[in-house]
């Protein structure tokens, strides 16, 4: 398996999963747009193989959601039309197409059979001999903006992993012997009826043993276990771990489920409304199977026969009475002709998402029909298309135009916007921009900003690159293949950052031509700065991000919603105490940062500072200053009195400094502390999540020990400027040797310095001082060829070893030390589909807040929320009301203003009295000045006065200075608009 191409995915799936994935035989039945967002995603994520079947010849309506295909592509079957560009996505996937009948035995041939946009009668005959063979059977189908989902995954299917969370864990501070016994935690929220073992306990170790136990949670948190009466007496330390079961899942086959729908749905409302679109799909079909075709779009006539059939049909069996509503039908049937982009990614992301739970056994399934509505996007109802308006052109855009009329198509070919990134869902987004006609005409235009280049695990999600592209830049490779998917799209590279360093380059004048902004940024700082941005020039910001299968999309439009607030700052971990890392750790993540300290320290700040040491004239004292720095590089310098010369003498160094952080340091530890230490409260130091370490051996056949020497050798060589080796059997015979020569390496100094060592290490120092500079090795996360990572990974997990820690799987500590944020394309995929919607509102505007909506999912809980978003809070002062979209503006003058004109003009025009003004974080203007500085500031104009507080000078295009200012009788929360001063 490719692990760096799936490696953001394999954080997702995990690597059983990913192997039973890579085995899957999928069968795949209908190629329109709904069904090559399914191909897309099952591809990229790594089927085993995919088989296409669509006879049908391509036609206009087509082009509007379906990606692989193009003008020329018209005429040829769709499953032939996209093959090729299908294939492109992963070498890895065998992809064929099958021309002939969907028989019995092919079907038996395959895990998964999904079926897209099919006729009735196809999904009840295949889904029919899937459900008898075993076959796991999907069904996904969009009509205009209504779509819906069915599983069958069979009447027993196991569930091996039903959620995403790792397993829960607690450390343990006390267990009672009783009956029942009681566990006391240091955390962790267990549920009544979890299965839990324990492990690394001391003194009752019969329960290290034991078998997985269910428990009863406590109101104090405490847990209830199995009688623990005849157990030894608990002493100290232990972890409790939950241990996932699996579930079992009985579905039912399709024709009984089309009259016993059960659907996803939060509330009553929702599933009547779900029921009224089942419906209306089963009316649908029949007005098909009637007439040979489906409704005209937005004719009434049609509309009223299919309303008529729906009413006819018997009512489910398990619901209440219920009339269907028939407006509600009428709009469905009235738009159901079209074919839209975001409709199909979102229902293609999710039935992905079923089929990749169908094929690794991970994440509940469906319970069975997903419904999806998204009718807010169209307009009112004095707007509504008509039926000549949505007639078919000919044209690309003839899905679209099918549900919207021409008149949104007109829009949307006019508008100029900026996409921030082309990672992941900023590839989704130019392919649904190319797909709408976003900017094609001749004053329309798509600016994509990134700063990245294509890396290898990129190409597992981000559907725009290929293998040739890896290290160019991101925005010019998406650029390039957005326009191959629609040649009229007007679309440009940015390579620079969009952050306060290149205002000048996104600037007022390049503002000003942006309708609006979608942000698809993988960090909050620059979410923050970009819907700073949004709100300064008053423009719409659609905003999406993922992680893992959950995700979220947002709507903020200016005047209308609030204003984006995401977290302040990206989630990292609080750094420890300091005496907790190096003396009791007792979790992985103290080991862990640990392990990320002794990178920093031993191969980049002790080279800086040996660095700086040289450039010295003269030789530095020994005293307190120095005392911390030599304790830094006496561990860089180790075992070697001189430079090391030779990759031998990097393994030496290495194998030395294993002996002091895992075993000299240790035991010196042991030598100054007790276990038996009682504390204050008269327990144990060492009891509960206290942690007593015991010395490692060195044992090269020990693979975290072998590791941890590989991967030191090789950075303290890189550091030195000498070449290293990635020969295992090699330095596996030089560690034989030397260990034969020395069992027990020794470092050259101890883990406590004294004076007489400070002096020697010294003149060590003063010994190296005569060589060139060393080379500081940086950090890099993403290149798993350069021992970062693996350092770090095997020296948590020695440190772990000494302290009893049970460490979590390797890759969990890669994505940490990496700061790697699990992904899929499937979510990404649905994400993309939701902003796709919420561009429709924004581009057809006059929309009221409640038809727009902020959505979040998780795919592998089945949850999905869309409400609408909050309005803007409205902030007051005297007879002043505002909020975070206003801003007080004035206006240009000549000649220019004066401060004191200024102050004037807010007092008359908003009775403001201004106490202070800023501009950035220059103070400008204080009214506690003395009389002879503020006489001096009021006299100048604006700019002068910005210029000589700020060294500031104006750059071309700029058009408004924004200042800040407080007033007289302000209250402390008071957060007056920015003041915008217009040039």
């Amino acid at each position: 398996m490719d692990e760096e191409l799936y490696s953001r995915q394999l954080y997702v799936l995990g690597l059983p999963a990913m192997e039973r994935i890579q085995e899957a035989k999928v069968l795949l039945c209908g190629l329109q747009g709904l069904g090559a967002e399914v191909a897309k995603n099952l591809v990229l994520t790594g089927v085993g193989s995919l088989t296409l079947h669509d006879p049908h010849p391509t036609c206009w309506a087509d082009l509007a959601a379906q990606f692989f295909l193009s003008e020329e592509s018209l005429g040829r079957s769709r499953a032939e039309a996209s093959h090729a560009q299908l294939a492109q996505l992963n070498e890895a996937v065998q992809i064929s197409v099958h021309k002939g009948d969907l028989t019995e035995d092919l079907l038996r041939g395959f895990q998964v059979v999904v079926l897209t946009d099919s006729k009735l009668e196809d999904q009840l005959k295949v889904g029919t001999l899937c459900h008898k063979h075993g076959v796991c059977f999907l069904m996904a189908e969009t009509r205009g903006l209504v779509g819906r989902l069915f599983c069958d995954f069979g009447e027993d299917f196991t569930v091996v992993d039903p959620t995403e969370a790792e397993p829960m864990t607690a450390a343990i501070q006390h267990i009672s012997q009783g009956s029942p016994g009681i566990v006391t935690l240091r955390g962790g929220p267990f549920y009544d009826g979890d299965m839990v073992i324990f492990s690394d306990i001391e003194g009752m170790v019969e329960l290290n043993s034991h078998s997985p136990q269910p428990v009863r949670v406590q109101k104090d948190g405490s847990l209830e276990i199995g009688d623990t009466t005849t157990f030894s007496r608990y002493l100290r330390g232990g972890v409790v771990t939950e241990v996932k079961r699996p579930k079992t899942v009985r579905h039912k086959p399709l024709d009984i489920a089309l009259l016993q729908p059960q659907v996803v749905a939060q509330n009553t409302q929702e599933v009547q409304r779900a029921h009224c679109l089942h419906q209306a799909f089963h009316a649908l079909h029949k007005f098909q199977q009637l007439h040979g075709r489906l409704p005209k779009p937005w004719d009434p006539d049609d509309a009223e026969i299919v309303v008529g059939l729906a009413q006819d049909l018997e009512p489910l069996r398990g619901t209440e009475e219920e009339s269907l509503d028939g407006a509600l039908l009428r709009t469905i049937v009235l738009s159901s002709a079209g074919s839209l982009s975001p409709m199909a990614a979102i229902l293609g992301g999710v039935a992905a998402q079923e089929a990749l739970k169908a094929i690794s056994r991970k994440f509940m399934p469906l319970d069975q029909w997903l419904y999806f509505d998204a009718l807010e996007c169209l307009p009112d109802e004095k707007l509504l298309p008509s039926p000549e308006d949505c007639h078919p052109r000919n044209c690309r855009y003839d899905g679209q135009i099918a549900v919207f009329g021409t008149g949104l198509q007109e829009k949307l070919s006019c508008q100029h916007y900026l996409l921030a990134g082309a990672g992941a869902i900023g590839c989704e987004m130019l392919k649904v921009f190319a797909l709408v006609g976003l900017g094609v005409g001749a004053n329309g235009g798509v600016a994509v900003a990134d700063m990245d280049h294509i890396e290898h695990s990129n190409l597992s999600r981000q559907f725009l690159f290929r293998p040739k592209d890896i290290r160019r830049p991101k925005a010019e490779v998406a650029a390039a293949a957005a326009r191959r998917l629609n040649p009229d799209l007007q679309v440009t590279a940015h390579t620079y950052p969009l952050d306060p360093t290149t205002e000048g380059i996104y600037d007022d004048s390049f503002f000003s031509r942006v309708h609006g902004v979608v942000a698809a940024l993988d960090s909050f700082q620059a979410r923050h700065y970009v819907a700073a941005r949004c709100t300064h020039y008053l423009k719409p910001l659609l905003e999406a991000g993922t992680q893992g299968t959950r995700g979220s999309a947002s709507v903020f439009v200016p005047e209308v919603t609030e204003v984006y607030r995401g977290p302040a700052s990206d989630s990292e971990d609080a750094p420890y105490p300091v005496c907790t890392l190096r003396h009791f750790p007792s979790t992985m993540e103290h080991s862990l940062q640990w392990a990320q300290k002794e990178f920093e320290e031993l191969f980049r700040l002790s080279a800086e500072t040996i660095n700086g040491y040289q450039q010295q004239t003269c030789t530095s004292p020994l005293g307190t200053d120095w005392t911390g720095t030599l304790a830094l590089l006496q561990q860089v310098m180790g075992v070697l009195r001189t430079r090391p010369q030779t990759w031998r003498d990097c393994v030496v160094w290495a194998l030395g400094h294993w002996q002091l952080c895992f075993h000299d340091s240790i035991l010196e530890l042991l030598r100054h502390s007790s276990s038996d230490k009682v504390l204050e409260d008269g327990t144990l130091f060492s009891s509960g999540s206290k942690k007593w370490p015991h010395p490692l051996h060195f044992d090269p056949n020990q693979d975290m020990h072998f590791l941890y020497i590989l991967t030191a050798a090789n950075l303290y060589a890189r550091m030195h400027g000498l070449p290293g080796s990635q020969s295992r059997p090699a330095l596996r015979e030089l560690l034989k040797g030397l260990l034969e020569s020395d069992p027990t390496p020794q470092n050259l100094f101890s883990a406590e310095l004294g004076q007489e060592q400070l002096k020697e290490l010294q003149e060590t120092l003063d010994d190296w001082r005569k060589g060139p500079p060393l080379k500081p090795v940086l950090f890099v996360k993403d290149d798993d060829s350069n021992f970062h990572v693996d350092f770090v990974v095997a020296a948590t997990d020695l440190r772990c070893q000494n302290y009893g820690i049970l460490p979590v799987n390797h890759a969990r500590i890669k994505q940490i030390v990496g700061r790697i944020i699990p992904a899929i394309v499937t979510s990404t995929a649905v994400v993309a589909g939701l902003l796709g919607l919420e561009l429709y509102k924004v581009v057809s505007g006059h929309r009221s807040r409640g038809t727009f909506r902020h959505s979040c999912l998780h795919l592998a809980e089945n949850h999905f929320m869309r409400s609408a978003p909050s309005a803007p809070a409205v902030q007051s002062f005297r007879h002043l009301e505002w909020t975070s979209w206003d801003r007080l503006k004035v206006p240009a003058e000549q000649p220019e203003r004066t401060l004191e004109s200024l102050l004037a003009h807010l007092q008359e025009e908003h009775g403001l009295k201004v106490e202070m003004l800023l501009h950035g974080q220059a103070l400008l203007y204080s009214s506690g000045w003395s009389f002879e500085k503020r006489a001096q500031h009021l006299c100048l104009r604006v700019t002068e006065l910005v210029q000589q507080v700020t060294g500031w000078k104006p750059k071309p295009g700029l058009k408004v200075l924004v200042f800040e200012l407080s007033c007289e009788g302000e209250e402390d929360e008071t957060a007056f608009p920015p003041l915008h001063y217009e040039l």
